[in-house]
């Protein structure tokens, strides 16, 4: 079986309207139907290009708890046209600028309404959010792709739903990317950075977002919809794959002299709706796109989650992958446009990110106590100023312009 994608329906302009300049119609394949691969299909549609979307699950929906966003990843969503509807399901908190110990002990205790506010989301809430901005003919399930080859004027993509064709094949697949191990075949499978995390939702409420800085270990607490708060904890960890029969009741101890709030937080949690993975990223690799084919998100740059950036990028990733096949001549110059603006802020963040995950789970005595210290120094009052001072290179990105959408 063979098929194409379907465009999407022409919209109707009124008479008296300003002639459009022409835009590309182009077709494209997108693997994969998280965040960062609904997020390409809404960019593509927005310059005027069709797109299938490729889901091997038989349903569309994200797995995780919750996830806070930055500027940076506002502004894509503001670009895509869903940023008023994304906040209007995200909470906003300012944090984390109440940072502790485990004892108790403030280390920073800014003034409420520091700072830039964060929205703090369940994934599956953003998820929908792109999803019911897609027209349902472009969605496929059941759809796992098995191989990625590249033909002459595009490539084609053969999945359990048959072989399809088109111009561009968008790998938006994840940290097991199929595009990625088929069309790199050099780049190793993802690479254990020495952690583990447990996530949860509990049905409850929380003012502002905290975070509590332990020795190989710390926790942090965000509010998100529906008076819900997200929670994880991170620990050091030797190796992958450890797992415990009741991982509600291992968190439970490894709390139980931590904070009151925190611990308050997983006891109202339900015992099976607390979610453990080791964390892992991505080695650099020497490119994001190879002819007509580009990776996207985690296929290209799983990163540590200690910056919030994973789907973050995945969204600047689809805007500027959009922006460049509108205004290049042809796939193939767009695509390297794409590789050589992305990929090194992409593999900047993952570097910063991994850098940070070590810095946050350092274990030994001395690395802890200096950690505690410098955070210590800085006054509350100033930690605001002082934490945004130190990330304006991550929080400060613009998109690139894309279309107006027609009406």
């Amino acid at each position: 079986m063979t098929g194409t994608p379907l465009p999407a329906p022409p919209s109707p302009e009124p008479d008296d309207a300003e002639p459009e300049p022409a835009r590309p119609a182009g077709t494209a394949v997108v693997v994969g139907g998280g965040i960062g691969g609904l997020a390409a299909a809404l960019a593509l549609r927005r310059i005027g290009w069709s797109a299938t979307v490729l889901e091997r699950a038989p349903a569309f929906g994200e797995v995780g708890a919750g996830m806070s966003q930055s500027p940076n990843a506002l502004r894509a969503l503001d670009a895509l046209g869903v940023g008023e509807r994304a906040r209007s399901v995200g909470v906003p908190f300012h944090g984390p600028f109440d940072l502790r110990t485990p004892t108790g002990r403030h280390l920073v205790k800014a003034p409420p309404d520091s700072g830039t506010p964060l929205l703090g989301f369940h994934r599956s809430d953003l998820h929908r959010v792109l999803l019911e901005a897609l027209p349902p003919a472009w969605l496929r399930t059941g759809a796992e792709v098995t191989g990625v080859r590249q033909v002459a004027g595009g490539a084609v993509v053969e999945s359990a739903v048959g072989d399809l064709r088109a111009e561009v094949v968008i790998g938006a697949d994840g940290a097991h990317s199929i595009v990625r191990r088929t069309l790199w075949p050099e780049a190793g499978p993802p690479r254990f950075t020495g952690g583990t995390v447990w996530r949860g939702i509990a049905p409850t409420r929380l003012e502002r977002g905290f975070m509590v800085m332990g020795r190989g270990a710390y926790a942090l607490a965000m509010p998100v919809a529906g008076d819900r708060v997200y929670w994880a904890l991170a620990w050091r960890a030797d190796g992958p794959g450890r797992r415990y029969d009741d991982e509600h009741a291992e968190v439970a101890r490894r709390v139980a002299d931590w904070p009151d709030d925190l611990r308050a937080l997983v006891a109202a949690t339900p015992a099976e709706a607390v979610l453990h993975h080791d964390v892992f990223d991505l080695a650099p690799l020497p490119d994001h796109a190879r002819g007509t084919v580009a990776l996207l998100g985690d296929a290209a740059h799983l990163m540590c989650p200690d910056l919030a950036q994973g789907a973050g990028q995945a969204l600047e990733d689809a805007v500027v992958l959009a922006a460049a096949l509108a205004t290049e001549s042809g796939t193939r110059a767009a695509l390297a446009r794409y590789d050589a603006e992305r990929r090194p802020r992409s593999q900047w963040v993952a570097r910063s990110a991994r850098d940070n995950a070590r810095q946050n789970l350092a274990a030994g005595r001395v690395a802890h106590a200096a950690l505690v210290v410098s955070m210590s120094l800085v006054p509350s009052s100033r930690w605001a100023r002082w934490a945004e001072r130190g990330l304006a290179k991550l929080w400060g990105w613009r998109p690139p312009a894309l279309p107006e959408p027609r009406p």
